[in-house]
């Protein structure tokens, strides 16, 4: 029996190592699998917030070429964007009408990116409120049953069922209500400068994010002068009282395979603990970038996939909006 899952990533920055262990390794690994997974590149929701239209477009190609770099395979799993198929937006109304206005203010996100377009002296997009709405939409528009996520994701994946049972209690039974999964192993990568913030594709400083793309002089100076921790009681695993230590091993288990409390052992100083993870780093990266390159100077062959994929999620999507929209109340057209 196969499960439907349903993932995205947004192309609001070029994605990162900590996307990459957190997430996309995992679905590349396991989740294509079922041969019923869609990833997506939401390219709707980078229209919350300020951005730059053609930056945006860029980065929408690149991360779909990213992914098919990573392994992804369209011959096991369905890669699209999410523009490319109306009935995200479609959908996204009739969950809107389902929806509070209260629990979507209580979305510590919300909270968080509208105070800091505050402070800017930016105004706040109504989009920004709406849109884990949107993103339930994404998720509930494929039967979708699991939802790999990571943990900063979860409220949304939990707003997701709350409508998704709602709906279904007013209207008759519609959607499948799906359950978010986690990875158990790095993910949460951090900031190599600010071990305590989560290494994010969109931070304002780029000395302490990994990125995909980076060559591999790049990603070991990176590295290197990655924060530790003071004090001198060597290496030692502790995410709360050193956490720069602790990511460094928490990265260099993910690319290794090993138990990073373990491998602290292995250690007597900072110097060849941080030599090691960017020796790994820069290898299990390496493929990735090689594969990169190859695909970029092919971009039919990515835009093929993406459209072919777009055909394919809109065959799964549109009975299930269709149903939506009678359950709701509204004529067929």
């Amino acid at each position: 029996m196969t499960t439907r899952i349903f993932s995205g990533v947004k192309p609001t920055g070029h994605l990162t190592l900590g996307n990459y262990l957190g997430a996309v390794r995992q679905w590349v690994a396991a989740d294509q699998e079922p041969d019923e997974a869609l990833f997506c590149v939401v390219d709707l929701h980078a229209l919350t917030v300020e951005h730059d239209p053609a930056r945006v477009r860029r980065l929408s190609r690149q991360a779909a070429t990213v992914l098919l770099a990573a392994g992804l395979s369209p011959a096991k799993c369905t890669l699209f964007v999410q523009s490319h198929v109306d009935e995200h937006t479609r959908l996204a109304y009739l969950l809107e009408c389902t929806a509070s206005d209260g629990e979507l203010r209580r979305m510590i996100q919300y909270k968080e990116k509208a105070a800091k377009a505050q402070a800017s002296g930016e105004g706040v997009r109504l989009s920004l409120l709406t849109y884990p709405v949107l993103m339930a939409a994404d998720i509930l528009a494929y039967g979708t049953e699991e939802v790999p996520v990571g943990e900063d994701q979860r409220q949304h994946v939990e707003l997701t069922r709350d409508l998704a049972v709602r709906f279904n209690q007013r209207y008759g039974h519609t959607f499948t209500v799906p359950k978010a999964t986690h990875p158990t192993v790095a993910a949460r990568v951090m900031d190599l400068q600010e071990p305590t913030s989560k290494m994010g594709k969109s931070h304002d400083s780029r000395a302490g994010i990994v990125y995909l793309l980076d060559e591999a002089e790049v990603v070991r100076k990176k590295v290197m002068r990655a924060v530790t921790d003071s004090g001198d009681g060597g290496v030692v695993y502790d995410r709360d009282s050193r956490p720069g230590v602790a990511n460094l091993l928490d990265i260099l288990a993910a690319c290794s395979g090993g138990d990073p409390a373990v491998l602290a052992t292995e250690y007597s100083g900072y110097g060849d603990l941080k030599r090691d993870v960017a020796d790994a780093v820069v290898e299990l990266l390496r493929p990735v970038r090689e594969r990169h390159a190859e695909l970029a100077a092919d971009p039919a062959e990515v835009e093929k996939v993406l459209r072919e994929g777009a055909g394919r999620a809109r065959e799964l999507a549109r009975p299930v909006v269709d149903r939506a929209y009678r359950a709701i109340g509204l004529l067929e057209p």
